[in-house]
């Protein structure tokens, strides 16, 4: 096998002799658990672990290695790996982790997956089916310098209407996204599928619990390797099989990684992402008598005309303006989130003290 299999370019080989790592040889990370990963060179695959220093230098997560980083590393035994140090990203997904809802629990910055060429978002026709959810994958996506595409799946459960329904729902919504309608029961589009994945590329699939992620690698990669679950029928949502990120390798030469269901998709500094994805909403901004239209309610906003004339769909609409003030929220300094819980909690006492008191008048 060649180093080129794994997916390594001339970009990252320029970025390896930049930091110096030309006497250490290269490898790809294809899984993470705990601070622990799995390498793999051109020659073969070793656990591997960071140095002391490296913990102690990195300022946050996002210094770590990741399922998808090139790393140099050294084999000291011959069995075991020591990670050196890790290439710059050319893409990278990421996502904020954390219970918002939970005092004193800081938002954590997570990396999906690094160095992706296509961000494949998974749902399945039936109880997962949601487009607001698509533009949030694919606002994190284009924010990370990473196609986004759809895989429509478990499409067995629909006749041929309805399936053409959905697809022209989203070739409406999303014009210009790769649809690819797939059925892991009948195997259809599965054929579409494997002819859209190129050799050395890297193709990262993501979604909820139980829309059939774990099912289609299977499928691409010919033999049950990854332990998939039913649907939970008390819940109604899908088992999280899948623990943690997988990198496999496929026989035509595609790479495709695995990752556990993602129930929740918080929005980190993805200000770019979203601009680049809703471009429509993007350039209607920037005819609006305001330079800083946050496109709410100031007088002269374009992107609120057309919104009223029926010319903007208004779901892509509050959709767009949902993520903003997320990402708003998110970028905000420490201090002005926990001053802006204040005014929340003050207004939540005296709107309680309000109801307590008309109460009071009823009666």
């Amino acid at each position: 096998m060649k180093i080129e299999d794994l997916g390594y370019n001339s970009f990252f080989e320029t970025e390896r002799d930049k930091l110096g790592f030309q006497g250490f040889p290269v490898a790809r990370v294809i899984s993470e658990s705990r601070e622990a990963y799995r390498v793999k060179t051109a020659n073969g695959e070793y656990f591997a672990k960071i140095t002391g220093k490296q913990m102690f230098e990195a300022s946050d997560r996002e210094d770590y290695p990741a399922v998808g980083d090139w790393v140099a590393v050294s084999v000291p035994d011959g069995e075991h790996a020591v990670i050196r140090g890790v290439l710059p990203r050319a893409t990278m997904i990421k996502r904020r982790h954390g219970n918002k809802n939970r005092a004193g629990e800081k938002d954590e910055v997570q990396i999906i997956a690094a160095n992706i060429d296509v961000a494949f978002v998974v749902e399945s026709v039936d109880r997962d089916y949601n487009l607001n959810r698509f533009e949030r994958y694919f606002a994190i996506a284009e924010d990370g310098g990473v196609k986004p595409a759809i895989i429509l799946n478990k499409t067995d459960l629909l006749s041929k209407e309805e399936l053409n329904e959905r697809l022209t729902e989203l070739e409406n919504r999303f014009p210009g996204i790769d649809t690819i309608p797939t059925s892991t029961v009948n195997n259809e589009g599965l054929n579409d599928l494997e002819k859209y994945l190129a050799r050395n590329k890297t193709y990262c699939f993501l979604g909820s619990s139980g829309v059939g992620k774990s099912s289609l690698i299977n499928k691409l990669i010919g033999e049950d390797v990854i332990k998939t679950g039913d649907i939970s029928s008390y819940s109604d949502r899908g088992k999280h099989v899948t623990t943690g990120r997988q990198m496999y390798f496929l026989e035509k030469g595609g790479i495709v990684i695995d990752n556990p269901g993602m129930r929740e998709v918080g929005m980190t500094d993805a200000s770019r992402g979203i601009d680049v994805f809703f471009d429509e909403i993007t350039e209607l901004g920037q005819g609006c008598r305001y330079a800083d239209c946050t496109h709410t309610r100031e007088p002269g906003c374009r992107v609120m005309d057309a919104v009223t004339s029926g010319k903007l769909n208004k779901e892509k609409y509050a959709n767009y303006i949902n993520l903003k003030k997320e990402v708003e929220y998110y970028e905000m300094s420490d201090a002005g989130k926990r001053e802006k819980d204040r005014e929340f909690g003050k207004f939540i006492k005296k709107a309680k003290k309000e109801l307590k008191s008309f109460r009071g008048k009823e009666r």
